[in-house]
This record gives C-alpha cells, structure tokens and sequence, in this order.
C-alpha cells in the first residue's frame, strides 16, 4: 500500500472575509464520479489519535456501494464497517453544480445522524481535491479530501486535517478501493 503523498495539496486561498476560495479546475465534469459507479472492497488504514503527533494505524476492512441520481448531477454511497464489533454506516452525497463546476460532498453516518459541512472541489488529471473548513476537539481546522484516480480500478481516497490554515497537513485516513 503506497501512501502517493508525491501529490501536493493546491495552496489554500481565503477571501477577505477569512471564507475558503475555491475554484473549480478547467476539465471539472459532472463525469468525474463515473468510474466509482459500483460495489468496492476498501483496506483502511486510519491513524489511531489526529492532530498529536501519533504514528500509530489501525487497519480494517469495509465495503462501499455507489450509485448515481439526479440524471448525473449527483451520486451517493453507502459505507459498512464494522467498529469495536459494532455495525458502522456511512453516506455520502455528491453533487455537482454546472454553473459553478464545482463538486460538493456530504457526509453523514450511523454515529451522528447528521449531514457534515460539504467539502468542495474538483478533479484535475484524475487528481481530486475537496476542501472545509471544520472543528476537532474544538480547534479551528482545515480537512481536504483527496481522491486519486490515476488507477480507476484502484482508486485511493484519502483524508488530511490542518491545524495552521494549511501550511502543514496530517494524512489521517486511506482508503485504498477494489471491485467486488
């Protein structure tokens, strides 16, 4: 399992108002989300403790099923996992807005019952990556999504917060996709 953090994260801009500036790249497409279309095997591999220097993984296996809706505009996601022997649900919606050519993406899962802040962006040269501002532990923090679909086959999905306005990242979470 490589990690692919040859890939830089795009540079962080902010408007006056201190609120993420996100522009959409010149191939952005409501086609972006095609390949994952489908059943997938995941291998986890998350970080133990976020944002205090641990070096420690845990590792675990889910599964992810995607369809498409709203005539291609959007699509959604079931996440299964187990945790601690518990079942664990996840769900993301996507959608894309043609005026703006960005994507957004919404999580909500089976622990909160609530739909997260979108991150937002969009996919350049089978490189994705989405951006929010959010809290951990009641720190201000920056979280981008990152997916990699140089392999449509295996595509990566990864996961970085910022403590500092992104001048340092921490990978926390990797999802490394396969077919069923």
């Amino acid at each position: 399992m490589t990690n692919k953090n040859d890939i830089e994260i795009p540079k962080i801009n902010f408007g006056k108002d201190g609120e993420l500036i996100i522009t959409a790249s010149p191939t952005s497409s409501q086609h972006d989300f095609d390949f994952y279309e489908g059943k997938w095997k995941l291998r986890n591999k998350k970080l133990k403790a976020r944002l205090n220097n641990c070096t420690e993984w845990t590792t675990f296996e889910s599964t992810q099923e995607m369809y498409r809706v709203l005539n291609g505009l959007g699509n959604i996601d079931n996440y299964l996992a187990t945790f601690n022997d518990e079942p664990f649900e996840g769900m993301s919606v996507r959608l894309f807005n043609p005026k703006t050519k960005l994507w957004s993406i919404y999580w909500a899962d089976s622990n909160e019952g609530v739909l997260q802040p979108p991150v937002i962006g969009s996919f350049e040269n089978d490189i994705a990556h989405f951006f929010t501002k959010d809290k951990f532990n009641g720190k201000d923090i920056l979280v981008v999504f990152r997916w990699d679909t140089r392999d449509k086959e295996n595509p990566i999905w990864s996961q970085a917060f910022s403590g500092d306005n992104g001048k340092t990242w921490e990978w926390n979470w990797y999802m490394y996709f396969s077919k069923f």
